[in-house]
């Protein structure tokens, strides 16, 4: 394979008085190798609890089978992403926002009017009073 003839070319004194003791250290340093990488692997996995994120992403995948429409995907364009996912937001909440504002006013309006009609019932009653005590006089 490559990566011995790689190996015997580093080694290439070595691999002329001994080829098959060359061999024999290539193959035990690639299986250590190799097992040290999946013991790596394994380590990450679990100190990222990457089996259950992989087994949500796999769940993900399942429901999405379904739609029709395709997937959101980033378009590199960081403004342009940010805007496709906060303008939607926004216009919902400005417009929830609108209509609390409108409700208020709505109340307000209420309040203003029955402050006036208060007002007014204060006058009455006040020329009243003052046509009773004009009167007891």
């Amino acid at each position: 394979s490559c990566s011995y003839q790689r190996f015997v070319n580093c080694y290439r004194c070595f691999y002329k008085l001994q080829p098959q003791l060359t061999r024999s250290i290539y193959d035990q340093f690639i299986s250590q190798l190799q097992a040290s990488i999946k013991e790596e692997i394994q380590e990450v996995k679990n100190e990222g609890n990457l089996e259950a994120l992989f087994s949500s992403l796999d769940k993900i995948v399942e429901e999405a089978k379904d739609r029709e429409e395709p997937a959101w995907r980033p378009s590199g364009i960081p403004e342009q992403d940010v805007r496709s996912a906060m303008v939607p937001y926004l216009l919902k909440h400005r417009s929830h926002l609108r209509r609390a504002l409108r409700d208020k006013e709505e109340e307000n309006s209420k309040v203003a009017e029955a402050v006036l009609m208060g007002r007014d019932r204060i006058a009455e009653l006040q020329q009243l009073i003052q046509a009773r005590q004009q009167a007891w006089q």
